[in-house]
């Protein structure tokens, strides 16, 4: 795909030099590819985003779904939940990791929103800017800058917050954006504040889809696939990666012994 951009194909231009470049110029390009607006999957309220954010961690999206719907069959709401021997609870997230961590823990949160809300639910989160509420919500055990934004841009609440997952992180780190040695965590902030401030939640909520499947599809951990990468030109892992890898033998010259050339 061509790309009008002042890089050439040897060294980055001026206008990438800076983290923030990098970054409006990789949304835009990957925007192109993977086609923004980028639909929201579903439209949880933020109390059920809450909890699948929660189930989610360390756990592949296929299974953390699975002890969600878990939940929501054997109990009739979060407050039954909240109540039910936390053997109950346990045995419903059997397909997450640590189950026998994630039960205790799931029925402290509810009862510290039933405690401080007189209600269990996060409705109030709508009112309140988002850096309060994200604030409220990471006052919860276990709730980090990653799951707070998910649960304000993932739900019914749309609003203007940027998770990062370990793909956007890793793509992040390879293009330059952030340093190497930035944590997810640490990584909200930063990300965050280099995004145009009249950037609305859906544009906020393409950045973050846009770079994660481009971690997923393309930026792999291991082997990146960096040849048909169309950030290569302004990513300085893979360029480094490019000049690094073997070159191919010649084409077109005779072997050894009269044979014709390759082909």
């Amino acid at each position: 795909m061509a790309h009008s951009s002042s890089t050439t194909d040897h060294e980055p231009g001026e206008a990438m030099a800076s983290p923030r470049a990098r970054l409006l110029e990789a949304h835009q390009r990957l925007c192109e590819t993977f086609g923004c607006p980028i639909a929201y999957f579903h439209a949880h309220g933020p109390l059920d985003e809450l909890v699948s954010s929660l189930l989610s961690h360390r756990t592949r999206n296929a299974d953390s779904a699975r002890a969600f719907r878990n939940l929501r069959e054997r109990f009739p709401d979060w407050a039954a939940v909240r109540d039910a021997p936390v053997e109950a609870v346990q045995d419903a997230l059997q397909p997450c990791t640590w189950p026998e961590a994630k039960a205790p823990a799931l029925q402290r949160i509810l009862q510290l929103i039933t405690g401080r809300r007189g209600a269990l639910d996060l409705d109030h989160l709508a009112g309140m800017p988002v850096p309060e509420a994200r604030a409220w919500l990471e006052s919860l055990p276990g709730v980090g800058p990653k799951t707070s934004a998910a649960v304000l841009s993932f739900s019914a609440l749309r609003l203007r917050a940027l998770p990062v997952d370990s793909h956007h992180h890793r793509v992040a780190q390879r293009l330059g954006i952030i340093p190497e040695t930035m944590a997810v965590g640490p990584s909200h902030a930063v990300m965050e504040a280099m995004l145009p401030p009249e950037w609305d939640a859906q544009k906020v909520y393409d950045h973050h889809e846009v770079l994660m499947l481009h971690g997923q599809r393309v930026c792999h951990f291991r082997a990146p696939a960096c040849a048909r990468c169309v950030l290569l030109d302004i990513c300085p892992t893979g360029r480094a990666r490019s000049r690094a890898a073997p070159q191919p033998a010649a084409r077109g010259h005779a072997l050894e012994g009269g044979a014709g050339p390759l082909g």
